[in-house]
């Protein structure tokens, strides 16, 4: 059995809110989370919000992330956002990987990969996500895609290095699509990401690693989620945009520690 670890609640944002709409929500979500212990809340809003959100959350329990970064510190990559910038700007965590980034802007596990050692470097918390298509789920390969994008993900990454990530199990085909695994599902992959954190980091590090899932988590479907025992949190996106929906999120992670 997995040691218990504190429950995660990042809400990505996507390209949604203004920086006025951000304020707007995250003023909700500083309120009626204030009493918040076993429970650590990310946000992670379009890069042009983070500094209206950071200044209205630095007096709370609730941290900022970036949705991307590039792969170099700093350079002539005209309309791109790097590690320090985002860490200057307030951000403790950036999202790595995630399937939208791989499937638009044909993001790979190499890229994946130089992001994380770039990202760790600077001392931000990478949040890494992996995941299948339906049609490779459907195809009986969902492990080892799986496998194959932790593999590439974490290539010549080390233990120190690694103990900053958090993982995000997202399966493709539930994200914005209203459909979502089941939590026997969810729980089948994330219990196959721990065993892979086990042969390549030990037990003590697969233990202490929190692994969230990502795919339209709502109020309604966060109980069974959480409650299995190797899903420590959720990447929620459509359900982060709406406070009392994130509240509801936060909460019943909150209950369950």
């Amino acid at each position: 059995m997995p040691d218990m670890r504190r429950k995660l609640i990042a809400g990505n944002w996507k390209m949604y809110k203004t920086p006025q709409e951000a304020m707007q929500l995250v003023k909700a979500l500083k309120i009626k989370l204030t009493d918040i212990r076993k429970t650590d809340v990310v946000v992670c809003p379009p890069f042009i919000d983070i500094a209206a959100v950071r200044d209205i959350l630095k007096d709370s329990k609730i941290t900022v992330g970036a949705q991307n970064m590039y792969l170099q510190k700093f350079g002539a990559f005209t309309g791109e956002i790097s590690a320090p910038m985002i860490k200057d700007a307030g951000c403790e965590w950036v999202i790595i990987g995630h399937s939208e980034r791989r499937q638009y802007f044909h993001e790979t596990d190499e890229s994946v990969n130089q992001k994380i050692k770039f990202a760790v470097a600077e001392g931000l918390r990478p949040i890494v996500c992996i995941g299948e298509t339906l049609e490779q789920r459907q195809s009986g390969e969902t492990a080892n895609v799986i496998t194959r994008q932790f593999t590439g993900a974490f290539k010549a990454i080390d233990a120190t290095e690694f103990g900053k990530v958090v993982i995000a199990y997202e399966p493709v085909w539930a994200i914005g699509t209203g459909k979502n695994a089941t939590a026997q599902e969810a729980e089948d992959v994330h219990k196959h990401i721990r065993s892979l954190i086990v042969q390549h980091y030990g037990q003590t590090l697969a233990n202490a690693t929190v692994i969230l899932y990502g795919g339209s988590v709502k109020p309604e479907n966060a109980q069974s989620l959480l409650s299995c025992p190797n899903i420590d949190g959720a990447l929620v996106g459509g359900a982060s945009l709406d406070a009392e929906q994130f509240i509801a999120i936060v909460r019943t992670a909150e209950n369950l520690n």
